[in-house]
């Protein structure tokens, strides 16, 4: 028999190596706790009698530590799982000095993220917290098969910097209810705004705030900023109309005068949008990465106002904002995604004028992606669905009245698998290649499956922005987040 190593070597089986494994626990108990030599030949002799050709040593290792509770020596049990442990400690060298000591003495070869200055303190505070992270998660946390396979690319397990803590990853954030309701940041109560302006600077300091507390994308959808507008347009219609109480000025007039006030606070607001979310910085020393969904809703109720603030944000896009040399560069984020539809899809439609600047502004600043409203209606049972980020599509949930859910809706964790290793292990073996496929989701599964134990049990309190000032939910103070996590939610990217 082969005995297969953690390096992937077969070696000889010797039995004298289990002898003396459990020989080494049991000289940490006494008495009745001790495995008798008949007991230690027993285990050998069923793991031999297996008949098997090859077996992993983790095999041989569980099965020892099943065989002692077996029998009832659940202290021996104990010590030969720490003595495991143990040899796990030594075999492995701890990389994880090394790997701080570089990021501090190098700091710009770990510039794995483009909106991330790595020289700054904040980041390489970051950085460093998930240097432990990921150590203390791939050596304890994870089954060590995860993080085995994690190590031989069968998977990536994307968590690792941050599974030492109770966080999610991408959010689909609730701003309607945000702003419509009010929230609170820095345990400061923030209402609902008067009106555009306020209501962008609001919107990011949310995005900000949120993305301290967890990691990945987040995306809002500007739909519910159109009611804002609206709110700026009849603040100035009402001053106007009250400095012209005496009619001294024509109607036409007024409505250049309330158009000119409210395209000033349109090109504002949005260049705060577009300014905050590139230069506020999340505890993580990077700006919050964040996907504006731009999708035109006919015959919606604020269709006329975001049809402007989406002309407004395409606009301020092809423009770019200023680098500190002063040159117009293309901001990273926000991300923006268009919308492509029967009345803009350039066949005479009345927002063919909207889809032209996007095409502009994708020529010129790589952005915005598309989509395909017939196409999303197709795959979700009629409705128009952004990914959370850029890439992410959650699946249809509906809510206890029925209806599709999207807003407050998260994902629990992310992990990949990887294809092309498996087509060349394959060999142009296509049954070879679909029964590795399905054992290796297997595998992906249990990796979820970690994230999704590791959050239960997560009380609210641990982000206030998320779970109770309405980001994803309005949970009380300390109410467990368990019900979001098996309920309405979520989705798992394999």
């Amino acid at each position: 028999m082969k005995v297969i190593k953690r390096d992937g070597r077969a070696v000889d089986y010797e039995k004298s190596k289990i002898e003396i494994a459990i020989e080494k626990a049991n000289n940490e108990v006494k008495g009745d706790d001790k495995a008798s030599k008949e007991e230690i030949n027993n285990i050998i002799a069923y793991i031999e009698d297996l008949g098997k050709k090859r077996i992993l040593v983790e095999d041989i290792q569980d099965i020892i530590e099943q065989k002692l509770m077996e029998i009832g020596k659940y202290d021996l049990a104990k010590k030969y799982i720490v003595y495991r442990y143990t040899r796990a400690l030594v075999r492995k060298k701890n990389t994880t000095d090394e790997s701080i000591l570089g990021l501090i003495k190098n700091k710009e070869a770990m510039s794995e993220n483009s909106n991330k200055n790595t020289i700054a303190a904040s980041t390489q505070r970051d950085l460093i917290a998930g240097e432990v992270s990921k150590d203390l998660t791939k050596r304890i946390l994870l089954p060590e098969k995860i993080s085995k396979a994690n190590e031989e690319g069968i998977l990536y397990f994307a968590d690792a910097e941050y599974f030492l803590q109770p966080i999610h990853n991408c959010s689909f954030v609730n701003i309607e209810d945000m702003l419509d309701n009010g929230t609170v940041l820095n345990g400061k109560m923030i209402e609902s705004p008067n009106g555009f302006g306020v209501a962008c600077s609001v919107t990011t300091e949310i995005l900000a705030t949120i993305g301290s507390s967890q990691y990945g994308e987040q995306t809002v959808d500007i739909k519910h900023l159109g009611k804002y507008l609206r709110k700026s347009y009849e603040k100035f219609k009402k001053q106007v109309d009250e400095i012209n109480v005496d009619k001294k000025f024509s109607e036409e007039v007024v409505k250049k005068t309330v158009d000119r006030m409210l395209q000033s606070e349109l090109s504002t607001g949005v260049q705060t949008l577009e300014y905050q979310i590139n230069t506020l910085m999340a505890t993580n020393g990077k700006a919050p990465l964040v996907t504006l969904f731009l999708n035109l809703e006919e015959n919606s109720e604020y269709e006329k106002e975001n049809s402007m603030i989406i002309e407004e944000i395409l606009k301020q896009r092809i423009k770019g904002i200023k680098n500190e040399e002063g040159i117009y560069v293309t901001p990273e984020y926000p991300k923006l995604i268009y919308v492509l539809d029967e009345n803009n899809s350039l066949n005479g439609g009345k927002y063919d004028y909207l889809t032209k600047l996007a095409i502009e502004c994708s020529t010129k600043r790589k952005y915005p992606y598309y989509i395909s409203a017939k196409k999303s209606r197709e795959n979700y049972e009629g409705q128009v669905f952004c990914p959370m980020g850029t890439r992410h599509f959650l699946s249809l949930w509906k809510n206890e009245n029925g209806k599709y859910i999207l807003d407050g809706r998260f994902n629990q964790g992310v992990v990949s698998i990887n294809l092309p290793q498996i087509g060349i292990i394959a060999r142009n073996d296509e049954d070879k290649f679909w029964r590795l496929l399905e054992e290796r989701l297997e595998l992906c599964k249990e990796a979820l499956m970690c994230k999704h134990y590791a959050l239960l049990g997560t009380a609210s309190d641990v982000s206030p922005i998320h779970w109770r000032y309405g980001g994803l939910a309005r949970l009380e103070k300390n109410e467990k987040i368990d019900k979001l996590l098996k309920n309405r939610l979520f989705y798992f990217n394999t």
